[in-house]
Formats: C-alpha cells, structure tokens, sequence
C-alpha cells in the first residue's frame, strides 16, 4: 500500500487502498464550510460536533463546489460503491483530498461517518480531544486518495455489564470507541447469576432484587478475599432508548443479551417460581456474590416461558436489533435430573433427556423471536442436544438462529457446514480478559496469554470451510468479561490496545499473501497510541502495565487471585 505522509500511513484499521494525491494539503480554519448532500446529514452533524469541539472552528453549511476562501469539506453518497458484497457496500468509502476541498462519498450514510472517522484520524491526535489545546495549531489533511470497505459486516464488541455493572455514560463512551474503531456491534451481556441489569416493567423485582449482591468475590472464585460492599446497578428504559439513539448515530448496532435457561440465578433470587422447585429452595437464594456457572436453572414450566416471553416483549420494544442473543450456554443438568416436574417435561415433550431440554428452550425463542422478525444469537451449545431442529439455516421460511463460536472455532466450523451463520468469537484468541502477558505485574491475570500479537493474527474464517460455508461467517466479536475487571480503568487496560488489532483484523482485507505485517501495524500503532491518549483510555503500554496498572501481590494469596492457565490454548 502507498501512503503519503505519516497520518496517512497511520491509519487505522488500515485501508484497502491509499495513495498520495496531487497538489498540496488542505488547510483546516475557521472559514472551511461543511456541505451534506442528501443522505450525509448524520455524518456532518457528527463532523461538526467532533471536530468543531477539537479545533474550535464552526464548520458552517456552505455551498458545494468547494470554493469559499477556506475551502469545503464535501459529504454525499456515491450509491455504485453499494453495488456488490465484499469491496462494494453501504459502508464503503471514497475520500479525495487536494488544496482546496475534502470529497468524502459513502455507498450509504454509514460509509459516509466511517470515512469521516479516517478524516479524523488524518488530521492528528489532537482532532480527538473535546477542547482545543493549541491555538495557534495548523490543521492539515495531506493530500491523499483513499478507498476503503470492510471486509465483514458484523464487527463487534461484547461487553459484559452483568458481573460489574458499567454506567449509562460508560456504555456512551463505549460506543465512541467502538466507532472511532470502525466497530459495528455493541453485544451488551445483560442477566447473568450476578446481576440483572434492565428495567422490566412488568417484572418490577427483575431491577428491585436481582441487580443488586451484597458482596462480591475479589478475584478468581478460588480467591479467599471479598469486597463486602454491595454492588449492582441498572439501565432504565429511557437509559436503553437513549443508548440505542446515540449507537444508531455512529452506524452500531447494539444486541441485548437475556441468558436463558442458564446463568439465571438472580433472575430467580428475584422471582423463585422460574427455579426448580421441587428439586432445590428457590426462596432461599439470592443474587450469586461470586464466580463461576450457578447450579440453578430456569424451570422448564409453561409459566416460565410466559414471564420471558413477557421480558422479550419489552425488549424488542427496546432494541431495535435484528438479533437478540439469548446465551444458552453453560447450563448445569443436575437440578432437572431431581426434578419430578423437569422430568414429567421431558417425557411429555418426548425428549432424550435434559441436553435436549435445553435445545427445547432455544428453539421455543428462536420461533417466539422469529415470529416477531428478530433472529436469536446463541452461544455454540445451542448446536447440542438435537441442536436446532435440524432446520438449517431456516426456521418457518425466515432466517434462522445465529451461532456464536466461543469454544474454539469447532462450533462455527460445524454450523457453517449446517448452513447456519456465524460470529467467531473463540475464547482462546478474543476474550480480552484474559492476560495480555506473562508475568505477576499482569493484573488479576486470568485465561490464556494473548498479546497484541496473537490477536492480531486471529483469522475469523477457519481454513476447512469450502468458499460457500465461508460466506456464512458473518463476522467477528471480542468478547469482555468483568469478573476481574472490576472499574473503568482495568476494562481500558485488558481491552487496549488489542481492540486495536482486532478491529483491524475484522475491517481490513485480507493481504494477497493471506499473511497479515505485524511489524508494520506496530509501526501504526505507534501513532494510534498517541490518539487513545487524547481519547483518555488507560491502555496497557507494549513495554508493560505502568505502576499504577500493577496486580498488588498481598502474601500468601497471589496464586489464588487469578487463574492463569498454563501452556498453549487448544487448538481450533
């Protein structure tokens, strides 16, 4: 690839195409207009609150052609880069810079804002400040050609807000990132054991007693120490509704997770008759204070499907999203196995036993979910205990459920050969939980070492899918899980930079040789941390943690603090 000059060589994710343009750079001031042609107006808004705040210039509306004393940047939509899958979509891009104008084309309104992300990043860290920090600063685009598109259309983040709780206004900073980044997806992690985090009208306990815990485990679940002080939290309605208005701003979809049937147990802390009854004491739990997958499950009764059908109900009217992931992932047996009113269940739906009792409760809402227009996203266990029907990627002539590959890539290789579409998301290359190094300065270091580097070289399509079963692989998400990172700043560290990487790996093509430069992104890099700083996020720095981002080692409990796991993850 030709760039010219060092923002445009630092750009990031890096772009099909760029190659210097004739003439000189274009002169950022406060006499360049901001012209919107039909379809661009989001775009420029955003443009001009961003860039507006950076430089402390108006950007006023101008006429196009390009021609005022301060020149033009120029926003429409080019609909023939929207033409064909792959290089050509709605979020496709064309930006042209000489001496006089910016000509930013999109093949939608999103290839519009993305290319207006590249324009940020071609005007240096400082466009990525609130306030202008220099005065006399000279705002230069350098005169450049780029042409640019993504290689899948899901590239997301899952952020789990169930373990610890993430305020409105950091899901809103979230979502700057992510943009900033070229993300697409926010997969907000919801219910879990350890919390309830969405007001449910209906269900009023649902925020009342389940996203509330009196304590919470203080490392891994093996760790004797606690923080004894209560911890929850939740999104009202109008929380969701303005998170959702401010995501559809920046072209990000966010999918809500419920988990069903598993990972249920403050939801029944809340409401007893979802539990199994006749198998445990319902009434005396509560919302779980440590780690780990819970015991207790949702009851398979008609009346539990009715409250979640009714949960749903209110979510859809929430989230506008095409899909709704509803986990099904990890769900223990032993308390169906007790109960008379599971078994009775079993036999009455004319089961093999509890594996298909949970593939029952998926497919009920993959239909439930269907009949509405959404399609249901699941962890890769929903392909056990008779799977999904045997349907194939259908289900009642629509599109049928959406396998998320988390154990490795077996899950999406077997239901992309099924005809069934993917999101890989394998725990051993993209849980940015886990350590980024080796070391006892890693703090709280849990799951495998995986430096910016290894997920780097992550490649979401796995070689043993034929072309067609390849084109079922919709995308690629990095998963985040809070057990362990328990405040802003330690998300920010496990997250930076690799979220980085894998944006780049999500968003870029493939290189001919199918071998990615990791010499070379490090090279990018280099100006992107410059960016993040402006940003304000506590990255992990590639020489190690600063001092403060150091794991404090008490004695005799630093073993017991995380869980690394030794030696290679598995393979595939």
């Amino acid at each position: 690839m030709v760039t010219d000059g060092p923002r445009a060589a630092a750009l990031l994710p890096e772009p099909l195409r760029s190659a210097p343009g004739p003439g000189g750079a274009f002169l950022l001031d406060a006499r360049t207009a901001l012209v919107a042609g039909p379809g661009s107006e989001s775009a420029a808004r955003w443009l001009r609150d961003t860039l507006g705040a950076a430089t402390g210039f108006p950007l006023p509306p101008g006429p196009d052609p390009g021609g005022g004393p301060g020149g033009a940047i120029v926003l429409g939509l080019l609909p023939e880069l929207a033409g064909q899958r792959g290089p050509g979509s709605p979020e496709a891009y064309r930006i042209t810079v000489d001496s006089r104008r910016i000509d930013i084309r999109g093949g939608g309104a999103a290839g519009v804002f993305w290319a207006c992300q590249t324009l940020r990043q071609l005007l240096g860290p400082a466009a990525f400040r609130r306030a202008p920090v220099d005065p006399a600063a000279r705002w230069e685009v350098p005169a450049v050609s780029i042409e640019d598109a993504p290689r899948f259309r899901w590239r997301g983040m899952m952020l789990d807000v169930a373990r610890h709780f993430t305020p409105k206004d950091g899901v809103l900073r979230w979502l700057d990132l992510l943009a900033a980044h070229k993300l697409n997806v926010l997969h907000l992690h919801l219910t879990d054991d350890q919390g309830w985090r969405l007001e449910i009208r209906r269900h009023p306990r649902l925020t009342e007693v389940a996203a509330w815990r009196r304590r919470t485990k203080y490392g891994h679940r093996a760790s004797p120490l606690w923080d004894e002080r209560p911890h929850g939290g939740y999104y009202t309605q109008d929380d969701v509704r303005e998170i959702v208005a401010y995501a559809a701003q920046r072209h990000i979809t966010v999918i809500p997770e419920i988990d069903i049937p598993g990972h249920s147990q403050a939801a029944i802390a809340a409401y007893p008759e979802l539990g199994n009854g006749d198998a445990v004491d319902t009434r005396a739990l509560e919302t779980m204070t440590t780690w780990g997958v819970s015991p207790n499950v949702l009851s398979p009764a008609d009346s539990t499907l009715r409250f979640y059908e009714g949960v749903l109900e209110e979510v859809l009217d929430l989230f506008p999203s095409p899909y709704v992931h509803v986990g099904g992932d990890e769900c223990p047996k032993e308390q169906w196995r007790r109960s008379p009113a599971a078994q009775a269940r079993i036999a009455e739906l004319g089961l093999a036993g509890e594996e298909e009792l949970q593939s029952w409760f998926v497919r009920h809402f993959a239909r439930w979910l269907g009949d509405r227009g959404r399609r249901l996203v699941g962890w890769d266990e929903i392909l056990e205990g008779g799977g999904l029907g045997g349907r194939g990627p259908t289900e009642g002539g629509r599109p049928g459920p959406v396998v998320a590959s988390w154990r490795g890539y077996a899950g999406g290789i077997a239901a992309a050969r099924a005809g069934h579409d993917v999101v890989m998301c394998p725990e051993e290359h993209v849980y940015l939980d886990h350590r980024q190094a080796p070391g006892d300065d890693e703090p709280m270091p849990i799951g495998y070492v995986r430096t910016l580097e290894d997920v780097y070289r992550f490649e979401p399509v796995p070689a043993e899918l034929t072309p067609d079963q390849a084109e079922r692989v919709l995308g690629a998400q990095a998963n985040v899980w809070t057990e362990v990172t328990e405040t802003r700043q330690r998300v920010d560290y496990q997250v930076f930079p690799r979220l980085a990487a894998f944006a780049e790996v999500a968003w870029s093509a493939l290189p001919p040789s199918a071998e990615r430069d990791f010499t070379a992104f490090e090279a990018r890099m280099t100006g992107h941390y410059a960016r993040l700083d402006a940003l304000g996020v506590d990255y992990r720095p590639p020489d190690g943690p600063r001092p403060w981002q150091r794991r404090p080692l008490p004695d005799g409990v630093s073993g017991t603090l995380g869980r690394p796991i030794d030696g290679p993850p598995p393979a595939g």
